[in-house]
C-alpha cells in the first residue's frame, strides 16, 4: 500500500513515517509540511528513504497514494482532508481538535474514499473508550477528567472528547453504522 504522511516532520509524523518504513507491506511514497518543504526526509524524519517533503497536498497529485496518514494542526487537517476527499483518497486521522461540524462535512466529503477519525492510536485508550460505552447506560451521569503535561497543545484532548461524545451515545443507545458511514471515528 503507498501511504503519504501530512505532518511528516513533526513528532508523530515521523513516528508515522518510520513505522511506514518498518512495514514490508507498506510503501512511503510523500511526505507533507508546508513548514519544511524541500527537505531531504532523512534527517527530516529520521528515515531512510529517498523523498523530499512536499509544501502542500495538492503535490501529491502526481504520486499515486492509497491511503495518507494526517498528523497535523485541525486547521491544516480540514484543508488536507478536503483534498484527499476530492482526490478519492483514503485518509487515516490522528489529529485532534475536529469538531462535530468538521466530522460533518468529512461524512459529506468522502463519497468515493473513506476517512478514519482516530484521535488517540493507543490500544489502553481504544479498550479504556469501548469499556466506558458497555458502563455508560448504567449511570446516569459521567465525568470525564484528565491530566497532561505542560506541554499538551489541546485541552481538552480529543482523546477526552471522543470519550464524552460515545459516552453520550452509549447512554442513549446511538451509534454510527459501520456499513454505511464513510467517515468514523
Amino acid at each position: 500500500m503507498r501511504v503519504g504522511v501530512f505532518g511528516a516532520t513533526g513528532r508523530m509524523g515521523r513516528t508515522v513515517c518510520a513505522a511506514v518504513v518498518g512495514d514490508p507491506e507498506l510503501e512511503l511514497v510523500a511526505a507533507v509540511d508546508p513548514h519544511h518543504g524541500g527537505l531531504d526526509l532523512r534527517p527530516a524524519a529520521g528515515v531512510d528513504v529517498d523523498l523530499h517533503v512536499l509544501p502542500a497536498p495538492e503535490a501529491l497529485t502526481e504520486i499515486a497514494v492509497d491511503v495518507v496518514v494526517d498528523f497535523t494542526a485541525a486547521a491544516a487537517a480540514r484543508e488536507n482532508l478536503r483534498w484527499c476527499a476530492a482526490a478519492g483518497v483514503h485518509a487515516v486521522v490522528g489529529t485532534t481538535g475536529l469538531t462535530d461540524d468538521d466530522l460533518d462535512e468529512l461524512r459529506s466529503l468522502f463519497t468515493t474514499s473513506n476517512c478514519l477519525v482516530a484521535p488517540n492510536f493507543a490500544i489502553g485508550a481504544v479498550v479504556m473508550m469501548r469499556l466506558a460505552e458497555l458502563a455508560a447506560p448504567w449511570f446516569s451521569s459521567v465525568e470525564v477528567i484528565e491530566l497532561h503535561h505542560d506541554a499538551k497543545i489541546d485541552a481538552p484532548s480529543g482523546t477526552s472528547l471522543l470519550l464524552a461524545r460515545r459516552l453520550a451515545a452509549a447512554a442513549t443507545d446511538r451509534e454510527a453504522d459501520a456499513t454505511t458511514d464513510r467517515v468514523l471515528e
